[in-house]
């Protein structure tokens, strides 16, 4: 998906912050020819949501939206073009409502509650597009199901209970596992420049939180 950054707001003392990449949306176009575009996602969302990613085709976006097959091929190029046009939409709406819509998700709230917000609305904009999303990325669900995994959320579940930890365990223990992804690893090493030190040390502060105890 292709991003572009879009000029940083200024913060209440006029500093400019630092910028986020936005979701892509397409050069700008004639009016008439951005309400089709928008018209055949709309019809590509409901069928995606009627009938999930892997039925949605070219034809049937077409026939929903009531134009002729080519102008949806002329439009997105082909089924993957489409399917990455659906997820740039989708993004790209996401990330303005925390990036400029209102509090306490957008600016004008305090940080701690647009934290909390952002959880939240996170959560609700992966649930409402997790078919688009996992057609996109198709390994997702066999990597957090490889039976290695499993074995290490069972035993820091353990760990968590035996050290009386209070909460919801089994989901403090799959965000603590969810740490130690090799690939996690590889972008904050490779990709990011981190060192395994510091990781470490990160883990180390991660469960001393959880925990309420210092991490030696």
């Amino acid at each position: 998906m292709r991003v572009v950054n879009h000029t940083a707001p200024l913060d209440d003392e006029g500093i400019r912050q630092p910028s986020l990449p936005l979701a892509d949306r397409t050069p700008p176009m004639r009016a008439d020819a951005a309400r089709n575009r928008t018209r055949l996602l709309e019809a590509a969302a409901r069928l995606v949501a009627e009938r999930g990613p892997e039925q949605l085709t070219m034809e049937a976006v077409a026939t929903a939206a009531s134009v002729g097959k080519g102008t949806v091929f002329r439009r997105f190029g082909d089924r993957n073009g489409l399917l990455m046009a659906l997820l740039d939409h989708a993004e790209h709406r996401y990330q303005e409502s925390f990036l400029s819509g209102p509090p306490p998700l957008g600016p004008g709230a305090p940080a701690v509650q647009r934290l909390e917000a952002f959880g939240p609305a996170t959560l609700r904009h992966l649930a409402a597009h997790r078919a688009l999303l996992l057609a996109a990325e198709p390994e997702a669900c066999k990597r957090l199901a490889f039976p290695p995994r499993r074995v290490r959320t069972t035993h820091v579940t353990a760990l968590l209970r035996e050290a009386g930890v209070r909460g919801d365990i089994d989901l403090l223990a799959e965000t603590l596992v969810s740490y130690l992804d090799v690939a996690l690893l590889h972008h904050l090493t490779v990709q990011r420049g981190m060192s395994l030190e510091r990781l470490e040390a990160g883990w180390c502060d991660l469960v001393a939180r959880i925990t309420h105890h210092r991490c030696d």
